[in-house]
């Protein structure tokens, strides 16, 4: 799909992967539209970026939030044509620590905001490209999730969100089925670590640990390389059902 005139709902989009991602789409020429929390800086993102840009609140777990802002976004650019989703949290937790057991709450939220949400905002979006006039391969959108590198080599304390994203990843195939017959394709970028506003507040020395395991480049990940693998499989076709890590070869270990 040529993102030139393509509109995109990225959510997460005022900071970190999101707004790296807003921002290479945006340079290409495409609409875009964040999806963001109230208190995020996707108004300013949206703002710097001119008419071509729209910022919609919206939690991504709620479905009322997200039809609403699904809405705003086709009542301003008539379509939807490439979703990306980046919103998520990170908590740590043992599955047994000093206190007792792990929070159900914690585990429940990170859940649903990191699985749950993702597939809200998937097959809301899915819903309204199935509508677009397909191109000349027939396509008509294209998805792409973030899962991480902690969903397959999750570490300790990682139990809630190496099991949100394990569930991004396991979803990804089913849904390129699913969604193969209307000419959607959904692909998932697992991340392993990158300079995100989640690590941003760690100290300099546990930062430069961090990026001591990756093998190469050794360094953190920039989150405006996440936004040209994200461009990549919007542009590329042939690109679909997969999950693709982005890591400079890190596995994690257990702490």
């Amino acid at each position: 799909m040529n993102l030139k005139n393509a509109v995109a709902l990225v959510t997460g989009g005022g900071s970190g992967l999101g707004e790296a991602t807003v921002r290479e789409f945006a340079s290409a020429g495409a609409k875009v539209a964040i999806l963001d929390l109230p208190a995020s800086p996707g108004a300013k993102v949206a703002e710097s970026l001119g008419a071509d840009a729209l910022f919609v609140e919206a939690d991504v777990a709620s479905a009322d939030q997200v039809t609403d802002a699904i809405a705003k976004t086709v009542a301003k650019f008539a379509s939807i044509h490439i979703a990306v989703n980046c919103a998520g949290i990170g908590r740590a937790m043992r599955t047994v620590n000093k206190d007792g057991p792990h929070s159900l709450d914690l585990f429940s939220k990170v859940i649903a905001v990191n699985l749950i949400g993702t597939f809200n905002v998937t097959r809301l979006a899915a819903a309204q490209m199935a509508k677009n006039q397909p191109g000349a391969d027939g396509e008509r959108g294209v998805i792409i999730n973030t899962a991480s590198v902690a969903a397959f080599d999750g570490q300790i304390g990682q139990v809630a969100y190496s099991a949100s994203k394990g569930g991004v990843v396991s979803m990804t195939l089913p849904i390129a089925r699913d969604l193969a017959s209307l000419g959607i394709r959904i692909c998932t970028i697992a991340p392993g670590t990158f300079e995100t506003p989640m690590l941003a507040g760690l100290p300099e020395p546990n930062r430069k640990a961090l990026a001591a395991q990756i093998p190469f480049p050794q360094r953190l990940g920039k989150p405006s390389e996440y936004a040209a693998l994200a461009r990549h499989i919007v542009e590329n076709e042939m690109l679909n059902g997969e999950t693709i890590r982005l890591d400079g070869a890190l596995r994690m270990p257990p702490r």
